[in-house]
């Protein structure tokens, strides 16, 4: 057997794996003996099949996999033990022409695309702007406002605003406008302008007070989701295709009322405690919104650490035309013409890829244990927080992160995700950071510059 390796340029090249009838006949034999163990032929007792009709039998099947296994391995072997660094997969060149049936030495040829060589370090002549977001009052009234609505209770109101509930009585009626007999009416039911779909009809709902009628079309108001107008008419889906207008009489509102500040409401956003006076609600909910910019100055941050990083490695040769095979071979649905159009982009997620993987091997980055739970707790705190659930304990949230890591496909993107961070973290505690402070609109405007 005999492996050897001829680079075509800087970044590409062709392994081939020469194999004469020595180097698997020996396997060959061992895996048609066990077969004719195992399947034998009428006439002969297992184990007792002539290796010549077992040859005849089964010889190209076990041959083509024997081979196939041999040139397996050694192709791993030799990428493994010689340290190549691979872009892609090795691509079975067209090359090869191997026929089982009628030849006995092959030889396996293999498209490599390599990684290009190139170093990097970071400290502190390497700049990166970093942009601290400003916490506006508006911001903190703003949030306020929405801490006040969403913990707020509904109140008996004079007059039905959008937000408003409205109890009443839905009777069908006839195209005339008349009482329709045996049509469907129901006491007490509810409807709120503010899910209508259909604004005409969310509109004749707006400015009622208690006793007053109107007609409307259920129908239209529900835009003709069967189940939510079977909701509202009180009656099985299948019977809720109905197009009639119906008469309206309001019943009772219902308003929202904005919660107050005060203990109780500091401590239904915060948590128990968290904060005592309207200050320190204030200040906490600062805090919060910080919080929350501060993960967009980050997010901000790997766009200009990507630009300033990419700019200092300069140009890197890449196999492309290799990978642009290679990215053919394995999305098969897709256009080689749209391959070929996105492959600019491809080509920089590639350099990028390799510049965050030349820092991590550089400054030494693993991901730990601490580092997935982390994010995984964040998860799971998300998940939570769909439903309306906040301040989760401690050991809750532990729990759930736990059961998240053994989903296979959510570890995945939490290992993806720690790499990333950790990665970024290094980069930040190694740079300049040229550090400004801007307004919101400030900020959303830099991402409407060209990246």
């Amino acid at each position: 057997m005999n492996v050897t390796l001829d680079k075509t340029d800087n970044v590409s090249g062709v392994l081939t794996i020469s194999l004469v009838e020595e180097d698997y006949q020996a396997e060959v034999k061992k895996q048609l003996a066990a077969l004719g163990r195992r399947r034998p032929i009428k006439g002969f007792r297992p184990g007792h099949v002539p290796a010549s009709l077992l040859m005849k039998h089964y010889g190209g099947q076990v041959t083509a996999e024997v081979v196939d296994d041999i040139v397996s391995r050694e192709l791993y072997n030799y990428i493994h033990n010689n340290n190549l660094d691979l872009l892609g997969e090795p691509m079975l060149s067209k090359d090869t022409k191997v026929d089982m049936m009628y030849e006995k030495d092959f030889a396996f040829k293999f498209e490599l695309g390599f990684a290009p060589e190139f170093d990097i370090k970071l400290d502190k002549r390497v700049k990166v702007p970093y942009y601290n977001i400003e916490v506006s009052k508006e911001m903190v009234d703003d949030q306020d406002s929405a801490y006040k609505k969403r913990f707020g209770t509904q109140v008996p109101g004079e007059e039905s605003t959008e937000d408003a509930l409205i109890r009443g009585t839905l009777v069908e009626l006839n195209e005339d406008g008349s009482v329709k007999d045996g049509g469907i009416s129901v006491e007490r039911t509810i409807v709120s302008p503010k899910y209508l779909k259909d604004e005409d009809e969310k509109k004749k709902l707006i400015g009622l007070k208690v006793n007053d009628e109107v007609v409307i079309n259920p129908y239209k108001g529900a835009g003709g989701n069967i189940t939510e107008l079977a909701a509202m008419l009180a009656v099985d889906k299948d019977q809720a295709d109905v197009k009639s207008d119906f008469n309206f009489k309001v019943d009772e509102i219902l308003v929202n009322k904005d919660a107050e500040h005060g203990q109780e409401f500091y401590d239904m956003v915060f948590g128990k405690d968290v904060a005592k006076t309207e200050d320190e609600y204030y200040e906490k909910v600062k805090e919060m919104l910080a919080g929350q910019l501060k993960s967009d100055s980050n997010y901000r941050f790997t766009i200009d650490a990507e630009k300033v990083l990419v700019k200092k490695v300069g140009d890197l040769e890449l196999p492309d035309e290799f990978l642009k095979r290679y990215l053919t071979s394995i999305n098969k649905e897709t256009e080689p013409t749209k391959i070929e159009e996105e492959y600019p982009r491809t080509r920089e997620e590639i350099v990028w890829q390799l510049i965050k993987e030349k820092v991590a091997k550089n400054y030494d980055v693993k991901i730990e244990k601490e580092d997935q739970m982390r994010l995984a707790k964040i998860y799971a705190a998300q998940q939570f927080a769909q439903y309306g659930i906040g301040n989760v304990p401690e050991e809750t949230l532990e729990r759930y992160a736990s059961d998240i890591m053994e989903n296979k496909d959510y570890a995945k993107e939490i290992n993806r995700r720690a790499f990333e961070d950790k990665v970024f973290a290094t980069i930040r505690d190694n740079v300049s950071l040229t550090e400004k402070t801007v307004t919101v609109e400030e900020f959303n405007k830099l991402f409407e510059e060209k990246k």
